[in-house]
């Protein structure tokens, strides 16, 4: 397990370490008395106890070792429970079907949060698909509306995997539907986003996302880039004379900068063009030879599809990226949205 793992865990046990001893100290005793109902102070100094030795063996790399196979345990599990103590594989059935249970609703939380569905624009065609690398991952991609009602797309992939990522990734969802319709351009979203998650604890590295504001009348797409891997535009020219135009960053991910500002560049979708919005996992998808999926096989593939529907451009976009995994398993979260305006 990596170095930086234990880092990541220590730094946020000592967090929750010094919250909880700031309440114990600094609440009135009426107060605290309340919180706890009818349990004692002392079970929260028990509490305490246990953080502080999970921090310290989190120093030590000592944390998750397994007391079967004296392994460190799963990753994932131990971001979930650091008290954890034994591999996945040797929990009792009992123990496996609660964490089972407990990782599905996770999981079932998390499908919940992003869109259920595509919205209905006339004259264009939406499509989007999302998949996780582990139960729960840092993907997001949605469908909101600006101050003025114009349609926002917004993709944007929180660095880092599992339970935490997952977390940010909610909070994060739950800001932009507050703060998009409060906004009206795509570089106000990003500035205001950077200002609330910059100095956020559970921001562990930072986040890339894209805000793009479409006139659908018009065709005319403004969008800000937060270090992103640049969107496409997939332009259909006469006589196939088809071109692919990157949209690339026009600001720093979010969390990256203190006084963070973004740029915000336009482009026209005409009748048959697309947008292709993507998070790193597709483009960086390795086989079992390390070798990625990469930007020129995206690239082929959409000027192959320049003339189908977007949801079909995802379909075979999926069969390609099996093709080239060929069962290796997924190493990053994967997300692709496609915008196009019908022919």
């Amino acid at each position: 397990m990596e170095v930086p793992f234990f880092g990541r865990i220590a730094d946020g046990l000592k967090e929750q370490q010094r919250n909880l001893l700031g309440w114990l100290r600094g609440t009135p005793a009426a107060k605290r008395s309340l919180h706890l109902g009818n349990r004692s102070e002392e079970e929260i100094r028990e509490h305490l106890e246990i953080l502080e030795s999970a921090i310290q063996k989190a120093e030590r790399e000592e944390l998750g070792v397994c007391t079967v196979c004296h392994e460190y345990v799963e990753p994932q599990w131990l971001e979930t429970n650091y008290t954890s103590c034994v591999c996945l594989d040797h929990l009792s059935g009992e123990e496996r079907e609660r964490l089972e249970a407990e990782l599905e609703l996770s999981q079932k939380v998390q499908k919940a949060l992003l869109p259920q569905s595509v919205p209905h624009l006339p004259g264009w065609d939406l499509a989007a698909f999302s998949q996780p690398a582990s139960i729960v991952g840092g993907d997001y991609f949605d469908f909101l509306h600006f101050r003025d009602g114009s349609e926002a797309l917004v993709i944007a992939d929180v660095m880092g995997k599992g339970m935490p990522a997952s977390m940010l990734m909610a909070s994060l969802q739950a800001s932009l539907k507050i703060i998009v319709p409060e906004s009206s351009s795509p570089d106000q979203v990003l500035v205001r986003a950077n200002q609330l998650f910059c100095h956020n604890i559970h921001l562990s590295k930072f986040v890339t996302i894209v805000v793009a504001q479409l006139d659908t009348a018009t065709g005319n797409l403004r969008y800000a880039n937060a270090g992103h891997h640049p969107p496409f535009h997939l332009r259909r020219g006469e006589r196939g004379s088809n071109s692919i135009i990157p949209l690339r960053p026009t600001g720093a991910a979010i969390g990256l900068v203190e006084h963070a500002t973004f740029e915000v560049r336009s482009i026209s979708l005409g009748a048959g063009d697309s947008l292709v919005l993507y998070t790193d996992g597709v483009v960086e998808a390795p086989n079992a030879g390390r070798e990625e999926f990469g930007e020129d096989r995206l690239t082929c593939l959409m000027v192959e599809h320049v003339d189908t529907p977007p949801s079909e451009l995802i379909r075979d976009l999926r069969k390609s990226l099996q093709a080239h995994v060929a069962g290796y398993p997924l190493q990053d979260d994967m997300t692709i949205l496609v915008c196009r305006r019908k022919p």
